[in-house]
């Protein structure tokens, strides 16, 4: 067994009257990206807080690479907390400072290195966070994503071995959102340290981690893989439906097969009978073509279009989608059978070639002197029941899938 590089044990802590953290117990790893979710003021702030030593428990002990905080001499303290950094919510940059500055900060204030010695270590950052040409901009003057950036850099100017963030991606657009945790991961297995997330938006940091905590009811009620948190059976789980319900409605695109996976799969444990479902697999042939000939903005505007039609269609029943492979988009329909989807498809196959051929088209010009793009969209369903493999489900349906549509563009079209 691991010895973990922080541990709680039954730590309670209250507020007044008010208990916050009630016989709280977790583990987490070194080297690893751990993420605590549960809802917004339940208490996820105030565990960050007790592992960088602002508050202490009421009962219960936190350990330390196997030891005891509170068993440690002030040196020792002192040298287990200069390894933490923290990436604050809303990012805590000096207005008044540039780029640079807000960056060199923790060194100028927490340490005796030289000028020159601050100004390598400043710029390995800003070079390893892209900020270079910002360097001498103001926070005001940076977008959202860079500010982010800049924050990152600032947290990790000391070398730190644990990084904790404050909810990262709150307030942020879906787009931003991914590229803040893409970020995230990125300069974790860059730069190895270990790195701790709470969020109350579920969805979002479930997907970059490598372990899961739930804190529910003021406990920690899980603790494993996100694989292993799909099979886990709480009422908890139902906040994590709903939220990624939620998410659909907000993403300017489709599920992550990995989001597509969970949620089909929680969808379908929680059936008490063999009610049917079905999939519908469709595929844009030479996508791959138009992505060369044409760009691939031309490409992502063709799949857009497909997302629009798919979602107004299949939407409103309950259906969401996945985007499988390049040209490949998978929609379930866990409360639809056979019949129903059909007749379903057969709407969207009309108002595919009246509506949304056509806006392809629009967009697709090829060059002169290129050969035509003829590409064929097909469309398979199949119906499946809970107790089978989706995955043979999706291969069903793949074999019958039949045209619904043909995209012709010539050069100069």
């Amino acid at each position: 067994m691991r010895t973990p590089l922080i541990e709680f044990k039954d730590v309670t802590k209250r507020f007044g009257r008010k208990t916050v953290l009630d016989r709280v117990n977790l583990q987490i790893y070194e080297g690893e990206v751990t993420t605590i979710i549960g809802l917004s003021g339940s208490g996820k702030s105030v565990m960050l807080k007790h592992i960088i030593g602002l508050l202490q428990p009421d009962e219960g002990v936190i350990y330390f690479r196997g030891k005891p905080l509170a068993s440690m001499t002030k040196k020792e303290l002192a040298g287990s907390f200069a390894r933490i950094s923290y990436m604050f919510q809303g990012n805590a940059l000096f207005d008044s400072m540039t780029v640079y500055d807000n960056i060199a900060l923790p060194l100028r204030e927490t340490t005796d290195l030289k000028r020159m010695a601050i100004d390598r270590k400043v710029m390995a950052r800003v070079k390893q966070t892209e900020l270079t040409e910002a360097i001498h901009k103001y926070p005001s003057e940076l977008s959202g994503g860079m500010q982010k950036r800049a924050a990152l850099a600032r947290a990790l100017i000391t070398d730190p071995q644990i990084v904790l963030f404050d909810e990262p991606t709150t307030g942020q657009d879906p787009v931003r959102k991914n590229a803040i945790l893409s970020m995230i991961a990125q300069y974790q297995k860059k730069l190895n340290f270990t790195a701790v997330l709470v969020s109350h938006e579920i969805p979002d940091v479930y997907f970059i981690s490598n372990r899961i905590l739930a804190l529910y009811d003021r406990r920690i009620v899980f603790q494993g893989t996100p694989a292993e948190l799909e099979d886990f059976d709480h009422p908890f789980m139902d906040e994590v439906i709903g939220s990624l319900e939620a998410l659909q409605k907000e993403l300017t695109g489709f599920y992550t097969k990995r989001q597509f996976a969970m949620l089909n799969h929680m969808q379908l444990k929680r059936r008490t009978d063999q009610t049917p479902y079905c999939i519908v697999v469709f595929s844009i042939n030479r996508l791959d073509t138009i992505a060369q000939l044409v760009g691939h903005d031309a490409a992502q505007e063709t799949i857009n279009h497909m997302r629009i039609y798919i979602d107004k269609h299949f939407g409103d029943i309950g259906g969401f989608s996945a985007r499988r492979n390049t040209g490949e988009i998978v929609t379930m329909l866990p409360y639809s059978n056979l019949s129903e989807t059909e007749g379903i498809l057969d709407n969207f196959a009309m108002d595919f070639r009246q509506q949304i051929i056509p806006a392809m088209q629009a967009g697709v010009c090829v060059p002169a002197g290129t050969d035509d793009i003829d590409a064929t969209i097909t469309a398979g369903i199949a119906e499946g029941h809970p107790s089978m493999d989706v995955n043979a489900v999706i291969a069903l349906a793949i074999s019958q899938q039949k045209e619904i549509g043909r995209l012709n563009c010539a050069p100069g079209v």
